[in-house]
């Protein structure tokens, strides 16, 4: 027997409850790996999967945490064998399937990635999916030719998991960094991550009738669409990117097509869930060579299996700051 989170729904009055409970091996879903996992963390999708849901999962009693790092303890699959240190994010684990927030997980074989070299499980897990998403991020804009040096590139939910990651890791490529958040007190963190610049929130969001403005950013990481992402369209430098991963302001875009036609913006979509494997290596490279580690434990705030439900309503209300590392053994 086994430690897990637990989510529970109750069928008359479909409330659900959380909580650390025993499971076994039995209880585990098929897949071809078995893995010790050591760390998970606490994303936006995990606030909702702990909590009522949000539509992500499909039955309970369900173990959410869509992210893991820890050691193969068996493997059907030639790719694995025990003792291989590993990590996944995405694929609807956490989700559909059931995920990190346990001592052991079983997942497909294709689901995993091997842990890259020059980081620890803890470390892979402080970066986690919103990390990881991050790094797709900045690839993506160098891909439609950002280079440090053409302006400052703007980050939007700039104190959040994604926020934070692709900060330090501009920052540390060389980048001006604009950080735009609504919580003042997180200034002098996203400086300590490498933001040049504060931008506060109420300066940004507000839907404006001019479809252009004064161009000012040479890229962006925006993590929050709606009426924001619509105003920072109008606000791009010539041929310049906006890659888009998340919508923590809205789903609408309440825009224009007009930066598109007379300016050449491009808008990126960033998914992490599906990514390819070799563009995950390739991220996860990245990663262990751009982010730079001491930023990277300034993220960190360490919890336990028994600390997620509060951190779960914590994530939804927008009062994580950096990254939560989960020791599901603590």
């Amino acid at each position: 027997m086994f430690n897990a989170l637990v989510v529970e729904k109750d069928d008359e009055t479909g409330k659900t409850s959380a909580g650390v409970s025993q499971i076994s091996l039995d209880d585990l879903p098929h897949g071809e790996v078995t893995v010790a996992v050591e760390y998970s963390t606490v994303n936006y999708k995990d606030g909702l999967c702990i909590g009522p849901g949000g539509g992500l999962v499909r039955r309970y009693p369900h173990v959410p945490g869509i992210d893991f790092a820890g050691t193969v303890e068996a493997s059907e699959d030639d790719r694995y064998k025990p003792g291989d240190k590993v990590v996944l994010t995405g694929w609807r684990v956490g989700e559909a399937h059931w995920g990190g927030y346990s001592q052991k997980a079983r997942v497909k074989a294709d689901w995993l990635v091997p842990l890259p070299e020059g980081l620890d499980t803890k470390q892979a897990m402080a970066v986690g999916t919103a990390g990881f998403t991050a790094m797709l991020a900045v690839m993506a804009l160098e891909d439609h030719g950002l280079k440090p040096g053409h302006g400052p590139v703007l980050v939007t939910g700039a104190a959040g998991g994604v926020g934070s990651v692709a900060t330090a890791i501009l920052g540390n490529l060389g980048y001006e960094v604009a950080g735009v958040t609504g919580r003042p007190e997180t200034a002098d963190y996203l400086k300590s991550l490498g933001a040049t610049q504060i931008v506060a929130r109420e300066e940004i969001n507000e839907t404006v009738k001019r479809p252009l403005e004064s161009e000012m950013w040479s890229g962006c990481v925006d993590a929050v669409g709606g009426a924001m992402l619509a105003r920072v369209l109008g606000q791009m430098k010539y041929g310049a990117s906006v890659a888009a991963v998340g919508l923590a302001g809205g789903a609408a875009l309440p825009a224009t097509v007009v930066p598109f036609l007379l300016r050449g913006v491009n808008l990126l979509g960033i998914d992490s869930v599906m990514q390819p494997y070799d563009n995950r290596l390739r991220a996860w490279s990245r990663i262990a060579s751009d982010l730079p580690m001491d930023k990277l434990e300034a993220m960190i705030q360490p919890a336990t299996l028994s600390d997620l439900p509060k951190l779960g309503s914590d994530i939804l209300a927008g009062q994580v700051k950096g990254r939560v590392v989960v020791d599901v053994n603590a």
